[in-house]
C-alpha cells in the first residue's frame, strides 16, 4: 500500500488504464482473427484502422501494428487465391473400371 497520497492515485489510474488497454487488445485480437479466417477484403481497412489507433495511443507498439497489418493482407491474399483456384478448377470426375472377369 502506498504511503504517499499521489501514489494512491497513481495506483487507481494504473488499474483503470490496464483495464481499458486490455479491452482494446482483446477487441483487436478478435477483429484480426475474424478478418483473417473469413478472408473478408472489406473488413481489412477497418481492422487496419483500429490497429493504427491503438498504436497511436500507445496501447501497442507501432511496429506490432505494422506487422499485424502486413500479415492480415497476406492472409487475405492467400485465402482469395485459394478461393479463386477452387472456383476455377473443374469438378472431379469419377472413373469406372471395367470388370474383366479374370482373377
Amino acid at each position: 500500500m502506498p504511503n504517499i497520497k499521489a501514489a494512491e492515485k497513481w495506483v487507481r489510474q494504473s488499474e483503470k488504464r490496464e483495464l481499458r488497454n486490455r479491452d482494446v487488445k482483446t477487441r483487436l485480437k478478435t477483429l484480426f482473427k475474424k478478418a483473417k479466417v473469413g478472408g473478408d477484403v472489406a473488413a481489412a481497412p477497418g481492422v487496419e484502422s483500429q490497429l493504427d489507433k491503438a498504436a497511436q495511443k500507445g496501447i501497442i507498439h507501432p511496429n506490432k501494428a505494422a506487422r499485424k497489418k502486413s500479415r492480415l493482407v497476406k492472409a487475405i491474399r492467400v485465402t482469395a487465391a485459394a478461393a479463386a483456384a477452387a472456383a476455377a478448377a473443374p469438378a472431379p470426375t469419377r472413373t469406372v473400371r471395367k470388370k474383366t472377369g479374370k482373377k
